[in-house]
């Protein structure tokens, strides 16, 4: 049964203040003002069941069917319009455990038209190795779907690992995007915790890769003629990438975690080494220093850097059919503050515009179809929850 809450707005990136309220009637109206769309009162929440852990999730394209992950290895696809649940099997073995499980899943764009049944799948997960040691993989397969009562994936196949793996259950990262003309697989490469190798190209930890759809190095990146994992590389110097997308001009962005300090927003560019651990705006968790970015450290520099840090889940650039003023914002999940953040993308400088109180931590927050927002909850019983305008 739908139910709908009423959220506080948090405004300004300068200065900011929560505002609170109480939320128990079928229907209430928030009191909030956002400083850049005075219209805007907050949102009408529909609650659409609750899951284990999940982790991502993604609408299978020209449909109303949204695939979410559970991180322990389960999935499920949700019918959007009849509010059903529809069971999914053949999914691989998960590493669970830590950051580790079922990560991400991605279907292909210029696959939209025609039946649900043969859809191209991906997904990201983390695998156990030998010795103690893990690494995240993408696999391919197909989704497969009997009169939508239950759905199974077939020739689920490893396409792309993390190399080397390694010891520890921490940022695995592996967001998967693809390029706007479909071209290209990019996948976030997480440093495990590592620290050093982001900044090692003999190995893809610490990084984003940029693949062919098949998952081989593609052609034309910075180092392809060195062969192995290093022909892979885009970007490096990375530590925990748990955001990307395109934005409306075709530019790659990032977000990803700090240590104590210093979460960041980057526009990602070919070649580009962003710092990692030798520069960032935070501090070590034992509270050593590590030297802030600086106008002559030649690293890339972050576009917005946040210290307290936002624990970001993921983002996305918004098309605005259903959010309008906020078309082309960045809209991202905060676990730390249990907030939604929305930031004014200005050309290579955004700023942080407003942020709204979930009053949970947020895993994930896509954009659907026609334009509501679609947020999951980061716990075990997290809701899936449908967002949508409310106006003065």
């Amino acid at each position: 049964m739908s139910r709908f809450v009423h959220l506080a707005l948090t405004v300004a990136a300068s200065s900011i203040a929560l505002a609170s309220c109480n939320a128990e009637p079928p229907v209430d109206s928030a009191s909030m003002t956002d400083e850049t769309t005075g219209e805007f009162s907050g949102f009408a929440i529909e609650e659409f069941g609750a899951f284990n852990e999940p982790w991502a999730s993604a609408f299978i394209p020209g449909t109303q069917m949204l695939f979410v992950t559970e991180k322990p290895g389960t999935a499920a696809i949700v019918d959007t319009q009849s509010k059903t649940r529809i069971a999914v099997s053949g999914l691989p073995q998960v590493d669970y455990g830590g950051q580790g499980g079922l990560g991400d899943v991605a279907f292909l764009p210029s696959e939209a038209s025609g039946e649900v049944d043969g859809r191209t799948i991906y997904l990201s997960w983390a695998e156990a190795g030998s010795g103690d040691t893990r690494g995240a993989v993408v696999g391919r397969g197909q989704l497969t779907c009997e009169g939508m009562q239950s759905c199974r994936i077939e020739g689920l196949d490893v396409i792309w690992r993390q190399a080397p793996k390694v010891t520890g259950r921490g940022h695995y990262s592996h967001r998967i995007v693809f390029s706007p003309d479909e071209q290209y697989m990019f996948v976030a490469s997480g440093e495990r915790q590592k620290k050093e190798p982001a900044q090692d190209t003999s190995n893809n930890l610490g990084s984003i890769v940029r693949l062919n759809l098949d998952g081989t190095p593609a052609a034309g990146n910075p180092m392809a003629d060195a062969g192995g994992v290093t022909s892979e590389l885009w970007s490096w110097g990375h530590r925990n990438i748990l955001g990307m997308d395109f934005d409306e001009e075709g530019r790659l962005w990032e977000l990803e975690h700090g240590p104590q300090g210093g979460d960041e927003l980057n526009l990602v560019r070919k070649g580009e080494n962003y710092g990692w651990p030798v520069r960032s705006n935070g501090v070590n968790y034992d509270g050593s220093n590590i030297p802030d970015h600086s106008a002559d450290d030649g690293f890339a520099k972050p576009a917005i850097s946040w210290t307290p840090v936002i624990a970001p889940g993921n983002f996305v650039f918004l098309e605005g059919q259903m959010f309008e003023a906020w078309e082309g914002d960045a809209i991202i999940s905060g676990l730390k503050p249990q907030n939604l953040i929305r930031v004014d993308m200005d050309g290579d400088t955004p700023r942080e515009a407003a942020r709204y109180d979930m009053g949970a931590r947020i895993r994930s927050v896509i954009e659907g179809p026609d334009g509501a927002l679609w947020a999951l909850e980061d716990e075990e019983g997290g809701r899936l929850l449908r967002l949508t305008p409310e106006r003065n």
